[in-house]
């Protein structure tokens, strides 16, 4: 597209869209060229989206990755638990992976954030916010999540570095090293249950009143993990590396790792806005074949799944790209 009828489609469709929706669609299907038509859009360029678009190339379809360069795990220095890759910077992973799937001829790149998507009669259009509209017949979404940080200053300088979300990522690392756990209630629970398999040096820290049960005190106390419900006011580190967790009544601890499960949001709110069933944790409901609820739409990697290993999302982007493929040819036949 030259810059002449880039802009001309921008304003047109902007235009087009603020009138009626009916004659944006009409305007953009009867503008669109051809190289602006794939196959498969994947949207989302991390390891689920880039191992999604190596399995469509090396399947012969046209395809476009979308990605605006923003990975979960961007902070984290090392990646861990995923075969052939144990120990590696990962976006030292991710620039490997890249430069594989850039050498399908197939399979294009474009570095925008995707901010609205409407059906068509065969596929999709994909909305950017540069104003270029691109179609495709099916859409893969593996937009990964947003963490939602609590308002603890130090917690968003140690997040993926001394404040941890995975013991089967990061726990080998920090084994029997002082540790300590975020939560309360059952996922509180829960999550200092698991990590006592890596250290015995644990404490519950509750930020705030326990909302543990007579059960939970029991099998914490039979297991000599100490809990503290004062709240935490900030956590002591020096470029990422805790040190210790001060608290409001002003008593420190020191620590040298901390796990935390904080909340999260989809990274990309175009799947639900399609219509994409969620289930009850937040997250994109898919099938066994990596299929969402809407027809035609994928979905892999962190946005659909509580396994947030780097593993797990190729593994789910390439079942969706080869699943992808299967129901195109089924299609075409």
């Amino acid at each position: 597209m030259n810059r002449r009828h880039f802009l001309a489609l921008s304003a047109h469709a902007a235009w087009a869209q603020a009138v009626s929706l009916p004659m944006w669609g009409s305007f953009i299907t009867r503008n669109m060229k051809e190289e602006q038509q794939f196959d498969a859009i994947i949207v989302g360029g991390s390891y689920s989206g880039l191992a999604a678009g190596m399995a469509l190339g090396r399947a012969m379809r046209r395809v476009l990755i979308v990605d605006s360069g923003l990975p979960a795990n961007r902070h984290t220095p090392i990646s861990h638990n995923f075969i052939t890759q144990d120990g590696i910077p990962p976006h030292t992973i991710a620039a490997k992976a890249r430069a594989q799937v850039e050498r399908y001829p197939t399979v294009e790149f474009l570095s925008e954030r995707a901010i609205d998507a409407r059906p068509t009669g065969s596929g999709y259009y994909l909305h950017m916010d540069s104003g270029a509209v691109y179609s495709a017949k099916k859409l893969v979404f593996a937009t990964g999540i947003r963490d939602v940080l609590p308002a603890i200053p130090g917690f968003p300088e140690c997040w993926g570095i001394s404040v941890l979300h995975c013991p089967y990522c990061h726990g080998y690392e920090v084994r029997d090293e002082v540790t300590g756990v975020i939560g309360n209630g059952e996922k509180g629970f829960e999550l200092v249950r698991l990590i006592s398999n890596w250290t015995k040096v644990l404490t519950l820290y509750t930020h705030g009143r326990s909302t543990l049960t007579k059960e939970h005190l029991s099998a914490l106390s039979a297991h000599q993990i100490a809990i503290v419900e004062g709240e935490v006011a900030e956590l002591s580190h020096e470029h990422g590396q805790l040190h210790g967790i001060r608290f409001k009544d002003g008593s420190a601890h020191s620590l040298h790792a901390l796990y935390a499960m904080p909340a999260f949001e989809q990274h990309c709110p175009i799947p639900q806005e399609l219509g994409c069933a969620m289930t009850e944790d937040g997250y994109i409901q898919v099938d066994g074949l990596q299929r969402t609820s809407v027809p035609g739409i994928y979905a892999c990697g962190d946005s659909t799944a509580r396994l947030r290993t780097v593993a797990n999302a190729v593994s789910a982007g390439t079942t969706a790209g080869m699943m992808l493929n299967k129901e195109l040819v089924v299609e075409e036949f």
